[in-house]
C-alpha cells in the first residue's frame, strides 16, 4: 500500500514536469494589468476569478493567489480597485483579499459604489454618482482588519501601479510603490489612490486630496482619460525601474497578462442600449466612454507591435460584448495584428487564461524580493 502511494507520488511529480517543461521556463518579469471603463467589472472580474481558480488547481495549492505570481499589478478606474484589493497586504505579508472575494465585494457593493445622486425620473438626463458613499466604501475595504489602520500604497504584497489625471498640473499622474517607498510625499492612502482614478467626468467631481506628509496635493480625475488600459505604464516603469527589476533589458524579459473591462462607449451604466435622446443630453459622458475606449485600443495596438517577435509573451483579453461571466470566458479571443487591424482566435477567453497560467506556474512564483522591499516600513 505505501509503495503504491510512493509511486504514485513519483508518477505525478514526472507527470508536472513533463507537463511544465514545455512550456517556456525562462526567468520573465511577470506584468498583470486591468484595464477601467464601466462600472461592473464583469469582464475584468470573471477573468481574475477565472486566473486565480487555475492557478490553485496548476499548482495544486487552495492558498495560491494572484500575487504570488505576478511581480507587478496595474490598474485604472474600477480594475485599480480590483488590483488593490487582490495586492494590498493584510498585515502579515499575504494580500487582503483573493480574487472570488474581491469581486464578491465589488458586486455586493456596486449600488453603494456608484450610488445615483438624482431621483429616478431625473437620472436619463444625465448620469452622477455620490462621492459621499464611493468614500465611505473603499475607506471599509482598505481599513486593515486586524488594527483598524487605513492602507497605503507602502502597504501591498507586491509593486502596484495606478494612474489618474491631475487637474492642478494639467498632466497624468502615475501611482507607485516605488515612489511611496522612496518618499512619503509620494505615499497616498490608497482608498484615495482608488478614488482618484475612479473620478470620471460627468459622473463624479474632481478628486482633492493630499500625501501623508501634506507636501504633495491632487486634484485628480478619472486615469481612464489618459490611460485606461495602463498596461503600456506598467510596461515603461519595468523597463526603467532598475532598483526593483534589474534583470529587465527589453520587452523580451517580460510576460504581460493584460485585462479588458469590456467596451463601454454605445452601452448605459445599466448595460441597456443608451436612446439618441440620452445621448444627446449626456454627451460628454459618451465622449468619456468613446475616449476611454479608444485609449485601450490604441495601447493594445502599440503592445501587439512591440511584443509582435514574441506575441505569446503578451495576453490581451477582451470581450466584444457585455454578457455574463460563463460568455465572457467562452467569448472567442482577438488579437491585435502588427501595424494595424486585428484576428479573431481558435482559443477562447478561457482557454487563452489557462494557458497563460500554464506558464506561470512553470516559472514558479515572483522574486521574494519584490515582496516587501523595504521591510517594517
Amino acid at each position: 500500500m505505501e509503495l503504491s502511494k510512493v509511486t504514485l507520488e513519483i508518477f505525478s511529480k514526472l507527470e508536472q514536469k513533463w507537463l511544465f517543461s514545455r512550456c517556456e521556463t525562462t526567468d520573465k518579469t511577470r506584468i498583470l494589468s486591468i484595464d477601467g471603463g464601466g462600472t461592473t467589472a464583469v469582464v475584468a472580474g470573471t477573468a481574475l476569478v477565472r486566473l486565480e481558480d487555475q492557478i490553485r488547481l496548476q499548482t495544486r495549492n487552495p492558498q495560491a493567489q494572484i500575487a504570488d505570481f505576478f511581480d507587478i499589478i496595474a490598474g485604472t478606474g474600477i480594475g485599480a480597485i480590483l488590483a488593490a484589493m487582490i495586492t494590498a497586504d493584510e498585515g502579515s505579508g499575504r494580500p487582503l483579499f483573493t480574487a472570488r472575494d474581491a469581486v464578491r465585494v465589488v458586486t455586493q457593493r456596486n449600488s453603494e459604489l456608484f450610488k445615483p445622486k438624482l431621483p429616478r425620473v431625473l437620472r436619463w438626463r444625465c448620469r452622477r454618482f455620490s462621492s459621499k458613499s464611493m468614500d465611505k466604501v473603499v475607506k471599509e475595504v482598505f481599513r486593515r482588519r486586524v488594527d483598524g489602520r487605513l492602507l497605503t500604497l507602502k502597504d501591498t504584497c507586491k509593486p502596484l501601479l495606478i494612474p489618474c489625471f491631475d487637474l492642478k498640473s494639467a498632466a497624468p499622474f502615475v501611482f507607485s510603490r516605488a515612489d511611496a517607498s522612496e518618499s512619503p510625499s509620494f505615499n497616498f492612502e490608497l482608498w484615495k489612490v482608488c478614488r482618484a482614478t475612479s473620478a470620471t467626468p460627468s459622473l463624479f467631481k474632481p478628486f482633492q486630496f493630499t500625501s501623508l506628509d501634506g507636501k504633495t496635493s491632487c486634484r485628480a480625475i478619472d486615469g481612464g482619460l489618459v490611460m485606461n488600459n495602463p498596461t503600456a505604464a506598467a510596461v515603461t516603469h519595468v523597463l526603467h525601474n532598475k532598483r526593483d527589476f534589474p534583470s529587465v533589458s527589453g520587452v523580451s524579459d517580460l510576460l504581460v497578462l493584460s485585462i479588458g473591462n469590456g467596451t463601454t462607449s454605445v452601452i448605459g451604466a445599466s448595460g441597456r442600449k443608451v436612446s439618441e435622446k440620452e445621448e444627446t443630453l449626456c454627451s460628454m459622458s459618451s465622449m468619456v466612454d468613446i475616449v476611454v475606449d479608444g485609449v485601450s485600443e490604441t495601447i493594445d495596438q502599440m503592445l501587439g507591435n512591440a511584443f509582435c517577435r514574441n506575441r505569446s509573451d503578451y495576453v490581451r483579453l477582451q470581450a466584444l460584448g457585455l454578457g455574463s461571466g460563463e460568455e465572457v470566458l467562452k467569448e472567442k479571443g482577438v488579437e491585435s495584428l502588427p501595424f494595424g487591424g486585428k484576428r479573431l482566435l481558435k482559443e477562447t477567453n478561457g482557454h487563452r487564461i489557462d494557458s497563460f497560467v500554464q506558464r506561470l506556474v512553470a516559472s514558479g512564483k515572483a522574486n521574494a524580493a519584490a515582496v516587501n522591499p523595504i521591510a517594517g516600513s
